[in-house]
């Protein structure tokens, strides 16, 4: 038996995202009422700072599913400033790709999926785009959030990001 697309996308953005939402309780339950200012901590200058990381991570993972299925993604527009609202972003991401039946996204391995950057195009076929981008993108912005907990001193471990 092969592997449906949908046991490759909503699965794995639903864990994802939910252990994503725990990592931000633990930094609540570390930090306490100081847990806002780890919002705008990044690993280097150059790169975005907690907040929009867990922004990003979301996105990935309702864009992947809106661009496999056809079914609108809610639109947010990145203006959480609060641990409370990104967890509220997270769990209304949880509530969509829920919502997208198993049927719109099995099936589409060969679907054309073209993202637009300025500069150009990225075509991918339906498999491709998630193995070769929704999948990498999605773990690289779960893994920095991750990783800028652990620099700030939140005690998390390989089982907090893996889940289970």
């Amino acid at each position: 038996m092969a592997t449906e697309l949908y046991d490759l996308t909503v699965p794995v953005f639903t864990r994802g995202l939910t252990n994503l939402s725990k990592l931000l309780d633990k930094a609540v339950a570390h930090a306490g009422p100081d847990a806002e200012g780890l919002l705008q901590r990044r690993l280097i200058d150059d790169m975005h700072p907690l907040a929009k990381q867990v922004q990003i991570a979301t996105d990935s993972a309702k864009l992947c599913v809106a661009r496999l299925s056809g079914v609108d993604a809610p639109v947010m527009d990145d203006t959480e400033t609060t641990i409370d609202e990104l967890k509220a972003r997270i769990q209304a991401t949880l509530d969509y790709i829920a919502s997208v039946p198993r049927e719109a996204i099995d099936g589409q391995e060969g679907k054309e999926v073209v993202l637009k950057f300025p500069g150009g195009e990225w075509p991918f076929k339906g498999i491709d785009y998630v193995v070769g981008f929704a999948h990498p993108n999605f773990y690289f912005h779960l893994t920095t959030a991750y990783a800028l907990l652990r620099q700030a001193g939140v005690p998390l471990g390989k089982r907090d990001y893996i889940g289970g």
